[in-house]
């Protein structure tokens, strides 16, 4: 799948994998292979949850700090969608790899630099979504991200920024809300007021949480926050599958 501006999604492309899906946003193109829930070893088991192990793979070579700061970020969201309590003693493996990238947001193919952190995360994150769902992996709400950046000299908000805006600007933001309008994840990194933090957060709420029944879109459009509901696009992906997947006992009805 070729990296898009659009978001674009393929499901159950991993044949070996409980659950899998490509998605491709913005110039990101992510893979995610998600196992699970399975035996976890000994030592890491617990006796009342499950683990959550999240690896991000970089689109060469071998992971770094950077990774693991990602990994971070999204093992702890993933764990508050995941209803860990119900699987004990078991693990659910998320495996990120990054296939593609806008052009020069790497140095040496790896995450080195702390604005090009954040820009990835909607597109692991959304990935990491649709992988579990696939996998059948309950969820206790839906969550989508999106990164907001506050570009220098202007006051106008830039939604999933391209790889120039987010190195010009003085701040980015990546927040992730659930379904009911919760904040999930927040990871900024520049300077900011505390005013712009609000004016990131309103915003951020409403591009992630907003759907196309609501009439927020044209609402949004006329202050120039145009973006694709990712929210809705998840749904209809998922609706597509679930349709595919029952054409097989709506021919034994026939």
């Amino acid at each position: 799948m070729t990296a898009s501006s659009e978001p674009l999604a393929q499901l159950s492309n991993l044949p070996n994998a409980d659950g899998s899906a490509t998605f491709s946003n913005c110039g990101y193109a992510v893979t995610a292979a998600v196992n699970g829930p399975i035996e976890a070893p000994r030592r890491d088991e617990n006796p009342f949850e499950a683990l959550i192990d999240v690896v991000v793979r970089p689109a060469a070579g071998v992971g770094g700090t950077a990774e693991r700061q990602i990994e971070s970020m999204l093992q702890a969201a993933l764990r508050q969608l995941i209803p860990i309590r119900n699987f004990p003693r078991c693990t659910i493996q998320v495996t990120l790899q990054i296939m593609e990238a806008p052009e020069n947001a790497y140095q040496n193919t790896k995450l080195l630099q702390p604005q090009q952190n954040l820009a990835i995360i909607p597109a692991l994150f959304h990935a990491a979504i649709l992988g579990l769902l696939t996998a059948a992996i309950p969820l206790k709400t839906i969550a989508t991200a999106t990164t907001i950046a506050i570009p220098a000299g202007s006051g106008a908000l830039i939604i999933d920024p391209s790889t120039e805006e987010s190195a010009k600007a003085t701040s980015l933001h990546a927040l992730a809300f659930t379904s009911h309008d919760e904040l999930l994840l927040a990871e900024s990194s520049g300077s900011f007021s505390i005013e712009d933090w609000d004016r990131v957060l309103e915003t951020g709420q409403r591009v992630c949480c907003r759907d196309h029944e609501s009439g927020l879109d044209a609402a949004m459009s006329g202050d120039g926050l145009e973006s694709q509901s990712i929210k809705a696009f998840i749904r209809s992906v998922m609706e597509t599958k679930a349709r595919t997947d029952l054409n097989w006992k709506r021919s034994l009805d026939q």
